[in-house]
């Protein structure tokens, strides 16, 4: 009876660790210093290389512009993933290297964005299933495979 409680009670156990959920840390982790500890109008762009290393990203268009993004998912058991923490702090500088703009975000202001499931039509003729099967019946090749043509001589 002791063994047939042990094993339940080890059931038991196992199911509820699978209930658990795990977490994903993805991003910049800071070791010491937060972005947000960046001083605008005091640090300067090697103050913040030195103080929070290489950037996430870039602005594409502007280099004076450099974006730190971290952020911690949820996932329980066959669910999709959930951001349940997200952070992204971009440090604008000015032409003379010197921080400008400190802008910090969070989750709440993210936007879902709604894709268009329309498919953009192509130009032609759509063929349908019965169509496209039997629509080279009649054209079979003049030459089977397998077999060589046989050239005259003087050809």
């Amino acid at each position: 009876m002791a063994m047939r409680g042990l094993a339940i009670a080890l059931l038991m156990a196992v199911g509820a660790s699978g209930c658990t959920a795990s977490r994903d840390f993805h991003g910049y982790v800071p070791d010491q210093a937060l972005p947000t500890d960046v001083k605008p109008s005091v640090d300067t762009r090697s103050t913040v290389l030195a103080r929070l290393g290489t950037p996430s990203t870039t602005s594409v268009f502007d280099d004076n512009l450099w974006v730190y993004m971290s952020s911690t998912r949820e996932l329980l058991a066959f669910y999709y993933p959930k951001v349940v923490q997200r952070e992204i702090v971009a440090i604008q500088f000015d032409d003379q290297d010197v921080v400008s703009d400190v802008l910090v975000y969070d989750v709440t202001a993210g936007r879902t964005i709604s894709y268009n499931s329309r498919v953009t039509p192509t130009r032609g003729r759509e063929l349908g299933i019965l169509e496209q099967l039997f629509g080279t019946l009649g054209r079979l090749p003049q030459q089977l495979p397998g077999q060589e043509q046989r050239r005259q001589p003087g050809e």
